[in-house]
């Protein structure tokens, strides 16, 4: 059994109300893991596809990543479709988290790879169990390290 890193979970909002509940019933879920916040999507995808954009950077790390779709540089939806496009990233769930329940864009959510799509205000209960239950979905996933 190799050892598992923990998983990152990689909260990409812009507002920070927003951000700070999100963070608080994550801890409620009783999950410890670290949050690595970003207020807009260039920073995140610097974070996330390295210098070099090849997203290689992130082949070892294990990510949640929780995605709202309205972000002041770029739409959630481009982050979405190249995370899942990213041989290194597409395994790493993607949580959406938007304002917006229009049925096509959800549907679009959906089709690029979305694991989760909750529309805000959030119903925490159901955040909060989406959470837990990647969570238990980390612990038993082993990624196979690429050689």
């Amino acid at each position: 059994m190799t050892n598992a890193k923990p998983v990152q979970i990689v909260m990409i909002e812009d507002d920070e109300g927003h951000a700070r509940l999100i963070e608080k019933n994550i801890r409620r879920a009783g999950v410890n893991n670290e949050i690595i916040p970003f207020a807009n999507g260039t920073e995140a995808l610097a974070f996330l596809f390295g210098d070099d954009g090849s997203g290689e950077v992130s082949a070892g790390r294990h990510l949640l990543i929780l995605l709202d779709l309205n972000l002041p540089d770029m739409g959630g939806v481009d982050i979405l479709e190249r995370v899942k496009a990213n041989t290194h990233l597409k395994r790493s769930p993607v949580i959406v988290l938007t304002t917006t329940d229009d049925s096509r864009e959800i549907q679009r959510c959906y089709d690029l790879g979305a694991n989760v799509y909750i529309t805000k205000p959030v119903d925490y209960e159901g955040f909060a169990n989406a959470i837990r239950q990647l969570g238990l979905f980390f612990s038993v996933m082993q990624v196979p390290e690429t050689e």
